[in-house]
């Protein structure tokens, strides 16, 4: 009798920020300008990497792909948020939700694999150089990063396959700016051992096992760093690492906190500022950080301002 008086939900309405009253086109503004910012930012690096003969190098590559993964992710969550923030929180269909948070999980994903390959480009250019180009080959390359990709959008497949058999009922209030899963399945009203378990082997695979592996290879590094005679040697080899390393910590710092730090500890109101830190924030922050530590496309970057200004003032 109690599961046929429950109501089924078939549309949730996602919070948002709430009414912002006078603050609401400002924020709008602000959060549209860094948008523009990452997509822009981004793109940059992806066109540059691909035109320019000179960053032709695996460790620009992935970087690259990481860029694509960035893109992704935040042109999944921002255009909606932009929505939310204008009409003070809006509906969206259980499966629409569902698809956003899948669709999400493709770019976080193939940026954990990316991140840890990374880190292994760094390992055998630092601990392995004379064998380094005909180890980090283009078929190498593309293999590692089709892998990336594939498990992506595979996991993400097997995400949404079990998301889809779970039902909501009674509430159908997300106080968040996009779906995630921990409100999913509070959500729920179907049995989520299943979904719970399901996510935390997907999350294991994606998340720890990535990080541990970034964490041997960068012993690796580093013991081998420490046996190079000369202190502008040691800064000259650290240097190539710290653009990565930086990321990284960014990267899974913000993570944990918002997913595995206990929710009891902080409120929704700084969960949802972490969120945005994480959505806008870091993707901003990987092509910056890789622009000014990095020579080489410190170089391409004003090599080509260089001749756009020489061909505005040619065509002025």
């Amino acid at each position: 009798m109690q599961e046929q008086n429950q109501t089924s939900v078939t549309r949730f309405f996602l919070v948002g920020f709430g009414e912002l009253h006078s603050m609401k086109m400002m924020f709008f503004s602000m959060i549209l300008i860094i948008y523009i910012m990452v997509f822009n930012a981004n793109f940059l690096v992806i066109v540059l990497v691909a035109a320019c003969p000179t960053l032709h190098f695996p460790m620009y590559f992935f970087l690259s792909q990481l860029s694509l993964s960035e893109i992704l992710f935040t042109t999944n969550i921002v255009p909606n948020m932009l929505r939310l923030i204008l009409i003070g929180g809006g509906t969206m269909s259980v499966r629409g939700c569902i698809a956003q948070f899948c669709v999400l999980c493709v770019p976080t994903i193939t940026q954990c694999l990316l991140l840890a390959t990374m880190s292994f480009d760094r390992y055998v250019a630092i601990c392995n150089p004379l064998h380094y180009t005909s180890i980090m080959t283009f078929k190498l390359q593309l293999n590692i990063v089709t892998f990336c990709w594939i498990s992506g959008f595979l996991l993400a497949l097997v995400i949404d396959i079990v998301l889809n058999q779970l039902e909501f009922c009674n509430s159908n209030k997300i106080n968040h700016f996009y779906c995630d899963i921990a409100p999913l399945i509070a959500l729920s009203c179907s049995d989520t051992s299943y979904v719970e378990l399901v996510i935390a082997l997907i999350s294991v695979f994606i998340s720890f096992s990535p990080f541990l592996f970034i964490i041997i290879t960068y012993i690796f590094i580093l013991a081998n760093i420490l046996r190079i005679p000369s202190s502008f040697g040691r800064q000259k080899a650290f240097s190539t690492c710290s653009s990565h390393l930086t990321i990284v910590c960014m990267y899974y710092g913000t993570l944990t906190v918002i997913y595995l730090y206990p929710p009891g500890n902080h409120s929704l109101s700084i969960n949802k500022f972490l969120s945005l830190l994480y959505t806008l924030v870091t993707p901003l922050s990987n092509p910056i950080i890789y622009s000014l530590r990095n020579h080489d496309i410190r170089r391409v970057v004003h090599n080509f301002l260089s001749k756009c200004r020489n061909n505005y003032w040619i065509t002025g």
